[in-house]
């Protein structure tokens, strides 16, 4: 008869056991505590032993010694679209905002109308350019170019461009330059509902209008498809709530080049 005790470092399955269970526990404890929640970018969870609290349901208040707020990581947007940032310009605005347009003109155009795969300013709307300002600002949104340029402007400045580009008529296609029609792409007429994507004419114009939001049409093609690529891979990150990155990180490369050259007006 085997007399060998059954829990005992001697016993081979009972060795094996319980070396396998220790591993598995040490195994998930080190996925679960501190590799999953070190792979937020959100600051709570930065370093081994916050992410270890943080995983553990640690209030945050434990995890600093001061009470002050956490800095994000990556600057957003603070722009709130109100009936005042809606409304109509004034006269005196438009006209300052003409004298302030002529330090722009070198890429944005002498009318608004860019040769430099720019964005067209002239006619869009007056609260999607004063956010775009406001954002270079604040660095929620960051250019080489517009971010010096804006960083000195006033809020009142940031407000007459912005009149005075929204007053410039619309840029019209002359006949010599039309080219065959381009039909809408079904990313842009009806979106991809599966893969969470609106279309984008119902933000954008075309079926309707949301707040804050370019129209796009004339757009140049090198312009737009940079904008969605920058949105895909979170460069640009300046959208509220997201929507643009949630919807561009599930386009693909076709469906961009598509919206791109359909917005520009340009045979594919």
């Amino acid at each position: 008869m085997n007399e060998e005790r059954l829990f005992s470092l001697r016993n081979r399955w009972f060795t094996v056991t319980v070396g396998g269970m220790l591993a598995l526990v040490l195994l998930s404890a080190g996925i679960g505590f501190i590799w999953l929640p070190s792979a937020q970018k959100d600051q709570p969870f930065q370093g081994v032993w916050n992410a270890i609290c943080s995983a553990a349901g640690v209030p945050q208040q434990w995890l600093r010694i001061s009470a002050a707020t956490p800095v994000p990581l990556t600057q957003t947007s603070l722009v709130a679209m109100t009936p005042q940032l809606l409304g109509a310009p004034s006269s005196a605005s438009i006209g300052r905002g003409a004298t302030l347009a002529l330090r722009c003109t070198m890429c944005h155009g002498a009318v608004g109308v860019s040769d430099a795969n720019t964005p067209n300013l002239a006619g869009q709307f007056s609260s999607v350019i004063y956010k775009q300002l406001l954002d270079f600002q604040s660095g929620a949104r960051r250019n080489a170019v517009m971010s010096p340029m804006v960083a000195n402007l006033s809020d009142q400045e940031m407000r007459d461009l912005s009149a005075y580009y929204a007053y410039l008529p619309k840029p019209v296609a002359s006949r010599s330059d039309a080219q065959t029609p381009v039909s809408m792409p079904d990313i842009v007429a009806h979106g991809a509902p599966m893969r969470n994507i609106a279309s984008c004419a119902s933000c954008h114009g075309g079926i309707d209008h949301k707040a804050g939001t370019p129209w796009l049409e004339g757009m140049p093609y090198a312009y737009t498809k940079g904008q969605l690529q920058a949105f895909a891979d979170g460069t640009r990150h300046n959208d509220i709530s997201e929507q643009m990155r949630n919807v561009a990180r599930n386009m693909t490369a076709e469906e961009i080049d598509a919206a791109a050259r359909f917005y520009a007006g340009v045979q594919p």
